[in-house]
């Protein structure tokens, strides 16, 4: 067997590739939390009793999110395949279906919103606050197909590696959420005040300003010609979406998994009064917000591992794959110096309780610990999902977040009287586990396309001398 020997240059030149991709994607990222922010702050203002019905329909609102990102995860990988593979000509016949995935996904996330009183009384929302949040959920149900066709335009625009269109459209929502917020909550411009659901509406607003604002680009920029993406009508071709839906159900399946668990720490310690419910937002919001680095970076992960699954440059699957690692973990070292450094300042930004202040700061330094467990297991998900490899990491992450995190977290915060914690504890815990098994599985998914394929995948690689043909998309294995 003959021993890897990493290229600099190439190395170098990876590095470079993923940094470009990812950096718009992180500004994505941070205009999508901007966009919570901006909620929070303008239904602050109104009323105490407006601000916790926005948090409570947002919570409620990201699931819907995390299922339309999820299942149109499938659209990066598929596309940057094709891209790899001198297949341009075959994306549009794909994007086509995608986009009748997500217009059916977003009839079905507005039916869902619409009808998700019965949710409320379960996760204990109080009665006065039922009708505010079901007003918020009504209004921005509206603006659910949007968000879907959204993110499959995003799908296409990062799978061919043109991912500065996220980044400008997201931060262009963003600037106009604070206007038709302000307008639509405090009543301006001839309209009544309508508090909650006015944020809703003006949410729905921004989304399908985003989806035409984005589309219109897509339609005249030059960098999408001789795609076909809107060259003839199809119906739905079931056998494709079906396609999409095997990569995309696993990879929707994992987000929500990871969502509902901290979902199901929040409740968790909001049986420990008001105090240490304040704190574990402070720490989660804080951690939230540095999340969205290796978060973007995934994503461009799975651009440079999927374009080089199409190439068949099984080298290149493996620099793609390990150079991203390896950034995120430098990424991820900062934000645990930043919070292992300065976490009672980072606290006190948000309050001026002390007791709040001292424990978010203990909070804070739980989540330095699990920062870089937590980028080695998003960056690792993300190569996996280049090679369109999502139905194991479907299992680990179920295993990892809710068959260890989330009772170790229990056991320490309820049972060994750590409080919260414990269930930061049982984070960290849930965390590693994924890490551990995702790096793994990458690791070994990786090496095992070389001695499978052989060497003639690397004869295959379009900048080898004696090439003579290029690789079919996916022709890579990936054992389930």
């Amino acid at each position: 067997m003959k021993a890897f020997r990493p290229d600099r240059a190439r190395m170098a030149h990876e590095l470079a590739a993923t940094v470009r991709l990812a950096l718009p994607l992180v500004l994505a990222q941070l205009a999508a939390i901007g966009s919570n922010v901006i909620d929070a702050l303008l239904s602050g203002h109104f009323s105490t009793h407006v601000l916790g019905a926005v948090a409570v329909g947002t919570n409620v609102w990201s699931l819907a999110i995390v299922t339309g990102i999820g299942l149109m995860m499938a659209l990066p990988p598929s596309v940057a395949q094709l891209d790899g593979a001198g297949q341009r000509h075959a994306i549009g016949a794909v994007f086509r279906q995608a986009l009748w995935l997500a217009l059916i996904t977003g009839v079905v996330l507005w039916f869902a919103a619409r009808h998700a009183s019965p949710l409320f009384a379960w996760i204990g929302v109080t009665p006065d606050l039922r009708q505010d949040v079901d007003a918020f959920l009504h209004a921005i149900s509206w603006g659910a197909p949007a968000l879907t066709c959204y993110f499959a335009l995003r799908g296409l625009s990062e799978g061919l590696s043109l991912t500065r269109p996220s980044m400008f459209f997201s931060l262009g929502g963003l600037m106009l959420l604070v206007p038709l917020g302000y307008v639509f909550m405090y009543g301006k411009l001839g309209l009544p005040p309508q508090g909650a659901r006015g944020c809703g509406l003006a949410t729905a607003l921004v989304l399908w300003l985003e989806l035409a604002a984005f589309a219109t680009y897509v339609l005249r920029h030059r960098n999408y010609r001789g795609l076909g993406l809107l060259d003839r009508f199809e119906w739905p071709a079931w056998r494709r979406i079906g396609d999409l839906l095997h990569v995309g159900v696993p990879m929707a399946v994992s987000l929500l998994a990871e969502a509902g668990l901290f979902v199901a720490v929040a409740l968790g310690i909001s049986r420990l009064g008001d105090d240490v419910v304040a704190s574990h937002q402070v720490a989660i919001n804080v951690a939230s917000l540095f999340f969205m680095v290796p978060l973007g970076l995934a994503m461009a992960i799975t651009v440079r591992v999927g374009n080089a699954v199409g190439r068949g440059d099984a080298r290149g699957v493996r620099y793609a794959g390990f150079c991203g690692i390896g950034l995120s973990l430098v990424t991820q070292l900062l934000s645990a110096v930043v919070m292992f450094g300065l976490p009672h300042q980072i606290a006190s930004l948000y309050t001026e309780q002390a007791n709040v202040v001292d424990l978010a700061a203990q909070l804070l330094l739980l989540a330095g610990v699990f920062q870089f467990s937590d980028g080695i297991q998003v960056a690792s998900n993300g190569a996996l999902r280049g090679l369109k490899d999502t139905r194991v990491p479907m299992a680990i992450t179920l295993f990892a977040y809710w068959g260890v995190g989330m009772p170790v977290g229990w056991w320490l915060a309820f049972h060994r009287g750590l409080g919260a914690r414990g269930m930061w504890m049982g984070l960290i815990a849930g965390l590693s586990v994924s890490a551990v098994m995702l790096f793994v599985r990458f690791w070994r998914s990786a090496w095992r396309q070389r001695w499978a394929t052989g060497a003639a995948l690397d004869h295959a690689r379009p900048d080898h001398p004696h090439m003579t043909a290029p690789v079919q998309a996916g022709t890579l294995p990936i054992d389930p």
